[in-house]
């Protein structure tokens, strides 16, 4: 599934996009986010999938799965 997920220094200044597209995957999870439903946001982004969708959700929990440590003081 996230190999809908690209990211490429030369598009979008490397932020994750889906792939072959420059919508950001921040994008398409703010959306969510603001309450708009999966239909409402295909019907706004020509040529997007549920599948496109299912990969940002994906990517934001592999995101929140890393674990970060203190540095030490």
């Amino acid at each position: 599934m996230l190999e809908r997920i690209t990211i490429d220094p030369a598009v979008c200044h490397g932020k994750p996009t889906i792939r072959g597209s420059r919508i950001l995957v921040t994008t398409i999870l703010e959306l969510l986010a603001s309450g708009m439903t999966w239909e409402e946001i295909r019907a706004d982004y020509d040529g997007l999938e549920s599948e496109d969708i299912q990969a940002c959700l994906n990517y934001a929990v592999r995101l929140a799965q890393f674990r970060t440590l203190p540095l030490a003081a």
